[in-house]
């Protein structure tokens, strides 16, 4: 180590750095001057006696050194916060403080402009930062890269916390003017007659509903894969195409859209909307409000309709 001290101030910008790999993304996300985040960097860099950024083509690039340190730090810094306002009260209104959240697009297309909504009224010095999914990886969890993880599925290992959102289940949407949109219930020949849209991050053209049709002898005409729910609207909604996305999806959006969406006469399997987070922050009151933000406004963004969506 060099003479330089490290503090908690110090240590926040390093965490800064090695989220953003960039000192003016990380000025940004610390409400700092970009020249006082170069000076700290120096501090940084002397007290470390490693250069913890160094330039990669265009951007910055973080040293082997500073990629062990991180999670180290990032561990710090929430227990540091834990500790200083586990004895006093804790108020909403003055939290200053960045949040990751990874989510899909199916899920944050109903759920982020309520949760945005509700956390900004309460806690206007709060940014919510919401990240697609990638690998999905607990180790993001743990190495405080991402806060919370909304999603379906399950993590089974001890130090994931999780907790349910909300079920949802898939439904096929098409354009109003669409001659299946003018049934309330089409038969499963009836949507193989149609060529249709899939949606897939990693690009795959079969699912759930093609096991359904294997077993009753049908098949379906696969015309265009995307990589998310989102995407599968909006072709939907400029061609013939019939896709199938969860029904919150398309309860809120159809409507704006001119879609109409329909049951699906398949035993497709429901989707569990789970909250996810690493055991180190359950007891954090900051998140901990956060998480119970974000579950009140997933109960808050449920979709009214009961049928066809009208336009």
């Amino acid at each position: 180590m060099g003479s330089e001290q490290l503090d908690l101030n110090l240590l926040r910008v390093f965490d800064a750095l090695m989220r953003e790999h960039s000192v003016t993304a990380a000025s940004e996300r610390l409400h700092l001057s970009i020249p006082a985040t170069s000076r700290a960097l120096g501090r940084l860099r002397r007290a470390m006696n490693d250069p913890i950024l160094v330039r990669a083509g265009r951007g910055m690039a973080p040293t082997p050194f500073a990629l062990r340190a991180a999670p180290r730090v990032r561990s710090l810094l929430d227990e540091a916060s834990a500790l200083i306002s586990a004895d006093r009260a804790f108020a909403i209104g003055d939290l200053q403080r960045t949040f990751t959240v990874r989510i899909n697009d199916g899920v944050a297309a109903t759920l982020a402009p309520a949760a945005v909504e509700a956390t900004a009224s309460a806690a206007p010095g709060v940014v919510v930062r919401f990240v697609a999914e990638g690998t999905e990886s607990a180790e993001d969890l743990r190495d405080g890269s991402v806060d919370l993880d909304v999603g379906v599925g399950d993590v089974t290992a001890p130090d994931i916390r999780t907790a349910p959102l909300y079920r949802d289940r898939m439904v096929g949407v098409v354009r109003a003017d669409s001659p299946l949109g003018r049934r309330r219930a089409p038969t499963l020949a009836e949507l193989c007659a149609h060529p249709h849209v899939s949606a897939s991050r990693r690009g795959h053209a079969r699912g759930p509903l093609d096991e359904a049709l294997d077993a009753e002898g049908l098949g379906r005409q696969v015309a265009a894969v995307v990589p998310t729910f989102a995407v599968a609207l909006l072709l939907v909604a400029s061609t013939p195409y019939v896709g199938l996305v969860p029904r919150r999806l398309a309860e809120q959006h159809a409507r704006s859209l001119k879609l109409r969406w329909f049951p699906v006469a398949a035993p497709l399997p429901e989707l569990d909307v789970r909250l996810f987070w690493h055991a180190r922050l359950d007891a954090d009151p900051a998140q901990r409000w956060l998480r119970d933000t974000i579950r009140q406004a997933a109960r808050g963004a449920a979709g009214d309709a009961t049928g066809h969506a009208s336009v």
